[in-house]
């Protein structure tokens, strides 16, 4: 009921390249071509993420490009790990220690029942755990946990199997339970990959890797099987992230150095604690581009006495282990969810969804405690009276669902998002700039809608804010050229000075992207000394990007009628991204234009070996069309985009 509301709403950021305007996810039919290409067709990891794709073109086949029903959807997703979040905390908070079960008709069961409910229903109410449901495309991260908590729980079942004696079987399963849902997991988003290392911290609190009450000791086994499926894949993701990781140029698009990156994600991850249990609007601000980044151990200060609190928090794990399991379990959960966003790779450095589990590791570590309730795993547990921390715990979800049900609300509309998320991030380029875009939408490009007039002022703002990329300045050229207002020339000399100031990120690439497709399609007209002036700061960097390579290929060849110049950019593409369908496509309908009938059965050959499934079919189909009648005449003077 509290996430209703918020159905209503539209798209927002990342839901564009990943869904909206990713014709991969639209399938016009169910057939196995289209399907693959759908899982194939993730701009946001390398993996492609298939099954969450794969979760957008079946929303799409059934309801088209509406986002209430791809949010109802994840609503529903948010609801089933609600029910294994409730599962796994009734089979974990059953357990005295090492395994022991309490029997089903025991009055201690009931508590255990109580506590994981209240368990699942205030992390299911959580505000940090709202854009894991309402913002479409953190489905990615939703439905990979569906994997995780399903199995954890199986593990534990599995697990209380060995303590009964039925090794061999229980052993299986739970194996199983830990390598199969990481698999599946792993095809919706990364984050699934997380899962031994969560069963391998649950096994060392809660079963001390032994296996039956007559065998106390470790097994050898069990610490021989993790150190084989965690060790191996450790092993081949740092031989695959560190020259990466280790070369300059993978951070040049970005604010920030490895050293700074792991300095500000000290603050960043205490500060989830506090946003997790003590939220507060201002810091759920969804939009975190204007988060200041730590340059030393004492720039802020608070990076410091950051780096204490996890070192504390290590030590707690170490201290409480034995006499309170469930508080190190948590502790230990919530800083190993962070390992895989919040340390070397080179990722944005804050987002609210990164804490979907981790979330769960600190309400698992505080909620028993605040319940008061007499649970077999919390003996020795201490502190004030259970009235006082009840209260507590009620006021907290109380709180929680009470900010989670303002937001929604918000979220049920994008205008009124947009400006709630400006007003909680007034220095957030994002924020400000996604304000400016809702208020263009709104104007339907009409010069006498007061929508018109405030786009304005969040545009310019957003422009000068530090940091910032190319868009604002993108947006306020795009509206004022399609309602034929002049455009000041401050803002081509402030887009083109930061072309040149530093590498292009993905919202620089989409800028030009925009405005290459507007001025090809005659909708806009742009001045084109003006944008050659911004392509070619674009591509006085080292190693442009195939998407710059390709754009610039484009308004080459569309716009400029510089047919040399298009077609060379669009075979440095190809050779830079050879596994992109798209790219050999437009290059093999350039060079039939241009009557190279044998180049454009090159690439058609290289396509044909990228057609997983048939899901080029129909483009390799109608290359050869093109290439036959060329064959039969004389090359036609079109555009390799029609």
């Amino acid at each position: 009921m509290i996430y209703l509301p918020g159905l209503s709403g539209g798209w927002l950021f990342d839901d564009y390249p990943n869904i909206v305007d990713n014709p991969g996810v639209q399938p016009q039919h169910g057939s196995l071509g289209a399907l693959i290409s759908a899982a194939l067709s993730s701009p946001a990891s390398d993996f492609k993420r298939p099954l969450a794709s794969l979760s957008f073109a079946a929303n799409y086949l059934v309801s088209g490009l509406d986002p209430s029903a791809m949010k109802l959807t994840n609503l529903v997703i948010h609801l089933l790990n609600g029910v294994l979040v409730f599962v796994l905390m009734r089979l974990l908070l059953a357990m005295p220690r090492h395994g022991r079960t309490v029997p089903a008709e025991a009055p201690l069961n009931r508590h255990a029942q109580l506590v994981a409910a209240l368990i699942a229903g205030a992390w299911m109410l959580l505000p940090i755990n709202l854009t894991a449901v309402l913002y479409v495309v953190q489905r990615m991260e939703s439905l990979a946990n569906l994997f995780v908590l399903g199995g954890l729980a199986g593990y534990i079942a599995a697990r209380q199997e060995m303590w009964r004696g039925r090794r061999v079987a229980g052993g299986i399963t739970a194996a199983l339970s830990i390598t199969v849902p990481a698999g599946l997991g792993l095809l919706a988003k990364e984050t699934a990959v997380m899962l031994p290392l969560y069963a391998l911290l649950l096994e060392w609190v809660m079963f001390d890797f032994a296996i039956g009450p007559e065998r106390p000791r470790r097994e050898k086994g069990l610490i021989a099987f993790y150190a084989l499926i965690l060790g191996i894949p450790l092993i081949a993701g740092l031989c695959w992230l560190l020259p990466g990781v280790l070369n300059p140029a993978t951070w040049a698009t970005r604010d920030f150095g490895l050293d700074q990156r792991l300095l500000s994600e000290a603050r960043i991850v205490v500060g989830y604690v506090f946003w997790t249990l003590t939220p507060w609007p201002h810091a759920l601000s969804f939009y975190h581009d204007d988060y200041p980044i730590s340059t030393g151990l004492l720039q802020p200060w608070t990076t410091l006495t950051s780096l204490l609190a996890l070192l504390a928090m290590v030590i707690a794990i170490i201290r409480f282990r034995r006499g309170q399991p469930l508080l190190a379990l948590g502790l230990a959960w919530f800083l190993s969810a962070q390992l895989l966003t919040g340390t070397i790779i080179p990722l944005e450095l804050v987002y609210e969804h990164r804490n979907y589990f981790a979330s769960l590791g600190l309400l698992l570590a505080v909620i028993p405690w605040l319940a008061g309730l007499s649970l077999p795993a919390l003996a020795g547990a201490a502190g004030p009276g259970r009235l006082p921390r009840r209260i507590v715990l009620a006021l907290a979800l109380i709180g929680w669902g009470g900010m989670t049900a303002v937001t929604a609300w918000d979220w049920g509309s994008p205008l009124r998002l947009a400006q709630t998320l400006a007003e909680r991030a007034p220095d957030s380029p994002r924020a400000q700039y996604e304000l400016g875009r809702t208020y263009i939408v709104y104007s339907h490009y009409d010069r006498s809608s007061p929508y018109t007039r405030a786009a304005y002022a969040p545009l310019e703002h957003a422009a000068i804010l530090p940091g910032s990329s190319i868009l604002p300045q993108q947006a306020l050229i795009f509206m004022n050229a399609r309602m034929g207002l002049p455009l000041k020339p401050e803002w081509w000399d402030s887009m083109i000075a930061k072309l040149k100031a530093r590498p292009l990120g993905v919202q620089d690439d989409s800028s030009l992207a925009a405005l290459t497709d507007c001025t090809r399609d005659g909708i806009c007209h742009l001045p084109k000394d003006r944008m050659t002036d911004a392509f070619q700061a674009a591509m006085d960097h080292p190693h442009p990007t195939p998407r710059l390579m390709a754009t610039y290929g484009d308004y080459a060849w569309n716009v400029l009628r510089n047919r040399d110049l298009g077609l060379n950019l669009l075979q440095r593409t190809v050779a830079s991204a050879p596994h992109e369908p798209a790219y050999h496509i437009t290059l093999a309908r350039m060079l039939v234009v241009q009557g190279d009938a044998a180049g454009a059965r090159q690439q058609v050959t290289a396509l044909q070996q990228l057609n997983l499934g048939g899901r080029l079919d129909g483009d390799i189909a109608n290359l050869q069309q093109r290439i036959q009648r060329l064959s039969q005449s004389a090359p036609e003077a079109a555009s390799p985009r029609n």
